[in-house]
């Protein structure tokens, strides 16, 4: 067990149905889970007989929704950003300094290879080389990837501009998520503009649930306002790098899309440094 850091699973509303828990301990972890609960969930008791007390840490959502910006006036707390946010005091009132946010659906973790993916066995080796790279950069999160990254085929071991779902994240190197909906897009574009890196490891990739078949979690919210909304957060976060259109899937939806070059500074190789 790595005591430098442990796993924070951010869940609501199904107590019984966690997944990210028994996807990663199938995969090797060793290591600690806590359950970020809000109180505002009714299913908070039942967390803590399924989990333990010890494990389920509870965060006030009204006081953690006045100290965000949500980005709109919807006066609607069934959202994830005020947990992801909570996160970083909790982790601090616990002592531990290295924390990864994980989403409650998760179903597996693979490597991305030319030839086809492979399930992670020993994912603390995983964690603690994610956690090394880390530790020796100033980035503010890095994430794994999602299977929409690799669309049209392998990408090769890359980092992307990009921080979406699951963040390795540190109390010292603190940040917030805002927009209540979109938050993670909200964030990484926002903050990225002023500077701070938010990175992709595209040789890692993790697998989910279908938000808006599993029941519980974000997915009321987006059946309620729909992708168009959900989207335009990040247009008024980011208008200037972020714009609104229409993906050109089987199921058409609206979707946004952000223009880097008006988004972040560009990293150069060192290799045209002059000497």
């Amino acid at each position: 067990m790595n005591n430098d850091y442990a796993v924070f699973i951010l869940t609501h509303g199904r107590p019984d149905t966690v997944l990210t828990d028994k996807t990663i301990r199938r995969n090797g972890y060793t290591g600690k889970i806590f359950y970020i609960v809000d109180n505002e969930d009714k299913t908070v008791d039942k967390y803590i007989k399924n989990y333990g007390e010890e494990f389920v840490k509870i965060f006030n959502k009204k006081e953690m929704a006045d100290k965000v910006d949500e980005g709109n006036n919807f006066d609607n707390r069934k959202v994830i950003i005020h947990a992801r946010n909570a996160c970083f005091d909790i982790a601090k009132n616990l002592g531990i300094t290295y924390f990864i946010q994980f989403d409650d659906d998760y179903t597996s973790f693979c490597y991305r290879y030319d030839t086809g993916a492979k399930t992670i066995k020993n994912i603390d080796s995983v964690f603690n080389s994610m956690f090394e790279f880390y530790k020796n950069t100033n980035i503010k999160t890095i994430c794994f990837s999602q299977g929409g990254d690799h669309i049209g085929g392998f990408i090769g071991i890359k980092l992307k501009r990009k921080a979406m779902n699951s963040f390795f994240c540190s109390t010292l190197r603190p940040f917030q998520f805002i927009g209540s909906i979109n938050e993670d897009v909200n964030t990484y574009v926002t903050l990225g503009f002023r500077g701070d890196l938010f990175f992709t490891f595209t040789n890692i990739q993790l697998t989910q649930r279908q938000t808006q078949t599993n029941k519980g979690g974000m997915t009321d919210e987006y059946n309620l306002y729909g992708t168009y909304v959900k989207s335009f957060h990040s247009v008024l976060m980011h208008p200037s790098g972020v714009k609104i259109y229409m993906m050109n899937t089987i199921n058409k939806r609206l979707h946004h899309i952000v223009k880097w070059d008006n988004t972040v500074p560009k990293i150069l190789n060192y290799k045209i440094k002059k000497i």
